[in-house]
């Protein structure tokens, strides 16, 4: 039987050391990765992707495009970590749930564009809601998320985890030029004729997230209720593994929302919170930046591959 080779391009960095560790002990693929002596080596990189028939990468941007430009032989199949790609004409959005067909075409995908860690969230609890509607694709939409630090990459990891090492705490508002590079990617995945505004944080705690999204039913058409948005969302993830619809809360009997709830998993927990009165909904995701967000859904999307390839 035919073992896949998977080659992790960054297993040093959050994304791709939590990659290595989902995938470690598997029987049913080999890992490749290479030693400190020859990461940094184009030669040695661009023969490890081209020999593997899966390749993630974990780099910055600018590193995932020389990465996919190497690329000589055209079984290679890719998953990229990054924001590079993510609405790049030719590669697949990698939110299997976007969809009905989202999985089947990430299975039979050679190039995949994993999400962002915030985008994951607020496209899906948009996107369904555009699709059918529901919101309107140029509602003034705005984004309010808040994310551990680990969000910030291994440098915001070190900064707050290093002994001696004084880190900000509370929360940090960032992203305050309005020109995030998140925005195309939610604008464009949502199903949205015109630019969300995101407002994105770092709490002291290390991963996790809590995002938000604020509805007036005035703004709606007519007759679209919490009820009905509600519903939606609900018939949409019917029967997804990783995506649960809390039940439809009212007035003071609403929780409060905790971003560490389902961490270290790759669950995506979304929620329709009312106020009838005020003619008031919000949209809330929780999810960890490190799982759904990030680690977890690229093993999600080889899982698909994999299959696929038998």
């Amino acid at each position: 039987m035919h073992q896949p080779l998977v080659f992790i391009d960054g297993d040093q960095g959050t994304t791709g050391l939590l990659i290595h560790a989902r995938l470690h002990g598997r029987d049913d693929l080999r890992l490749l990765t290479l030693p400190d002596s020859e990461r940094k080596d184009p030669q040695r990189r661009a023969e490890a992707i081209n020999s593997a028939d899966v390749a993630i990468l974990c780099l910055p941007d600018d590193a995932a495009r020389q990465a996919v430009a190497a690329i000589a032989n055209p079984q290679v199949r890719v998953i990229d970590a990054s924001s590079a790609h993510r609405t790049t004409a030719g590669w697949v959005y990698g939110l299997p749930e976007l969809d009905e067909q989202q999985a089947e075409r990430i299975a039979q995908a050679k190039r995949v564009s994993n999400p962002g860690c915030y985008p994951t969230g607020a496209i899906a609890l948009l996107r369904p809601l555009v699709a059918a509607g529901l919101v309107p694709a140029d509602y003034p939409l705005t984004v309010n998320a808040v994310s551990g630090y680990s969000g910030g990459g291994r440098a915001a990891v070190e900064r707050h985890e290093t002994p001696g090492v004084q880190a900000p705490q509370g929360v940090l508002v960032y992203g305050l030029n309005l020109d995030h590079k998140h925005v195309p990617e939610i604008q464009q995945h949502a199903g949205l004729s015109q630019r969300p505004v995101f407002v994105p944080s770092y709490g002291s705690y290390r991963q996790g997230i809590a995002l938000t999204i604020a509805l007036q039913t005035r703004l709606l058409p007519p007759g679209v209720s919490a009820a009905r948005l509600h519903d939606c969302l609900r018939q949409h993830y019917h029967g997804s593994r990783y995506v649960q619809v809390a039940a439809l809360e009212h007035g003071e009997t609403a929780p409060m929302l905790d971003p560490q709830a389902v961490n270290d998993s790759n669950d995506l927990r979304l929620a329709v919170f009312a106020n009838e009165a005020h003619g008031q909904v919000l949209l809330t995701a929780v999810f960890d930046n490190l799982g759904k967000g990030a680690s977890g859904a690229a093993v999600q999307n080889l899982e698909l591959m994999l299959a696929a390839m038998g």
